[in-house]
């Protein structure tokens, strides 16, 4: 009852705002989400699975528009340049609105002052996986497998504090795993299924139901406990590495200058539907996200601690912009 009257306390607030009479009636046609990742990856079926439950509350088509390409700098400028008036909103990556700037000379927009966020939806729970073939059960054992065939072996892994544990990875066992890029969680698992990139570091969700049927094996997370659903494999700290974990997630988002009314409800309408007790235990915890469902107020406040922590991490691994 209490968590009902204060969800109608924030709606009936986020109408009280400038533009209110308008946000009564939005939205008044089909909604276009803005995807930084490829198609059938955690991200994109998650906010489709979203979008359906958004559809039906509010009678319009959730359309979903995956932009991919340019370390996710080509979602981030689409979103960033999308028209403000309420109608596109943006799944991202964290490394689209923190590390990016950072990493990209020209990322081609500015994150901090052209997009806006609206809601974290989850951290992932990321895990270093090998194609079962390899015969490999620790990182002890992929290096020794690596330093036995320098350069032959490959992996993939989206996040820059994954790259960077990877090259001290390789740093210090003398191994020679070679980083290729991808497309998306759908091209990553392909690629380790294959055999031509047998190695990723990447959300769980992505392969669990091969995890289960034995043609990949987990070496490490990524988290600061074990995953309840994978509690035989151990933490990146439990193994010994003392670099940075930030972790990583994904956010709704708009451009900045979005009415703040249309934003708070948004918002509302996607922890509302994310909170419920089923679908938060089938769509978040079973594939390994931690629900996060903040406000947009929150969420800001959490960006600029992540921007500072991420402008941290570039420094200390000395990386300079592309």
């Amino acid at each position: 009852m209490e968590k009902s009257i204060v969800v109608a306390s924030l709606v009936a607030a986020a109408f009280a705002l400038p533009g209110a009479a308008s946000a009564q009636d939005y939205p008044a046609k089909p909604i276009r989400v803005i995807a930084s990742s490829a198609p059938g990856g955690i991200s994109d079926i998650f906010m489709r699975t979203v979008g359906e439950e958004l559809g039906k509350r509010w009678g319009q088509a959730i359309v979903i528009e995956n932009r991919v390409g340019g370390g996710m700098n080509i979602g981030g400028r689409a979103c960033a340049e999308a028209p403000p008036d309420g109608y596109t909103i943006c799944i991202l990556s964290n490394e689209v609105v923190t590390y990016n700037q950072y990493l990209y000379k020209s990322p081609g927009f500015d994150a901090e002052k052209s997009i806006a966020p609206v809601t974290n939806l989850f951290f992932l729970t990321q895990m270093l996986v090998v194609n079962s073939s390899l015969k490999v059960k620790s990182l002890a054992e992929l290096a020794a497998l690596s330093k036995a065939k320098p350069g032959t072996l490959s992996y993939s892994a989206p996040a820059a504090p994954l790259q960077l544990f990877m090259d001290n990875f390789n740093k210090q066992h003398g191994a020679d795993l070679v980083r290729v890029p991808f497309k998306g969680g759908g091209d990553a698992v392909n690629g380790v299924l294959s055999g031509a990139t047998p190695i990723t570091f990447l959300a769980v969700g992505n392969f669990m139901s091969h995890l289960e049927s034995g043609t990949m094996t987990g070496l490490v997370v990524d988290t600061e406990t074990r995953s309840p659903l994978y509690p035989q494999v151990p933490t990146l700290r439990e193994i010994g590495y003392g670099g940075p974990v930030t972790r990583s997630y994904f956010g709704i988002y708009a451009p900045i200058a979005m009415p703040s009314a249309f934003i708070a409800k948004v918002a509302i309408e996607i922890r509302q539907i994310a909170s419920a007790e089923a679908f938060r235990n089938k769509h978040l915890i079973a594939r390994g996200l931690e629900p996060a469902l903040d406000t947009p107020e929150a969420f800001a406040q959490f960006l600029r601690q992540d921007r500072a922590e991420a402008l941290r991490v570039v420094k200390d691994a000395g990386l300079q912009p592309q």
